[in-house]
């Protein structure tokens, strides 16, 4: 599947559904739902990735996810709202009081696509700001930012220093030319601005 082109507004009501019972029983210290696959969505059954990222008041409250399929996407957003409300490192885990106020925002990856670039300013020409998740790797050292980060970052130099900063290594890494760059394609979808049943748009090529 490619960025979540194939799913429709129903679709996307049943993987925000699932990521809301996922988050609810975490939080609560219960056993996963169970998912009877048999009642789902076709679209949904196929191998995908996604990040989950949890809001509370307009703040990020965690942030999980991954960047190649492992699992049926169905399975691989339940286990990612989990994880964003228990497991993200950066912040303490969610509360049940406070998990009615999260808001689940899904975002359905493109698989990542290695980028050939010849130099710094080749690198910033090539990069889509508000389209390209970016893929930063040094080694066996992986970094991302999803292309929503474009918002608060719009400036290419400035969001490569921060990724850089991620990853782990010097704010300007980026500019010497060993890093491996990747870029991918995001659907984005949320519960408070979630409704109707018209397919998505093709994401363009």
């Amino acid at each position: 599947m490619r960025a979540g082109q194939e799913l429709t507004k129903a679709d996307q009501r049943c993987l925000l559904e699932l990521a809301r019972a996922a988050l609810t029983a975490a939080v609560n210290d219960a056993w996963p739902p169970s998912i009877n696959p048999a009642g789902l969505p076709a679209a949904v059954l196929r191998p995908g990735c996604c990040f989950v990222t949890l809001t509370r008041a307009g703040q990020l409250r965690g942030c999980v996810g991954g960047l190649e399929p492992e699992l049926p996407l169905y399975a691989d957003v339940s286990r990612r709202a989990a994880q964003a409300a228990l497991n993200d490192q950066r912040f303490a885990p969610v509360g049940p009081g406070e998990a009615p106020e999260i808001e689940i925002e899904i975002s359905v990856l493109t698989p990542p696509v290695r980028l050939a670039y010849a130099g710094a300013d080749d690198l910033v020409e090539k990069l889509r700001p508000g389209v390209d998740g970016v893929v930063l790797s040094d080694g066996r050292r992986r970094a991302t930012f999803l292309p929503q980060v474009w918002a608060k970052l719009p400036q290419p130099e400035v969001f490569l220093e921060h990724l850089c900063e991620k990853l782990g290594t010097a704010p300007n890494a980026w500019k010497r030319g060993r890093l491996a760059v990747a870029v991918y394609r995001v659907v984005e979808f949320c519960e408070s601005s979630h409704g109707g049943d018209a397919p998505l748009p093709r994401p363009p090529d």
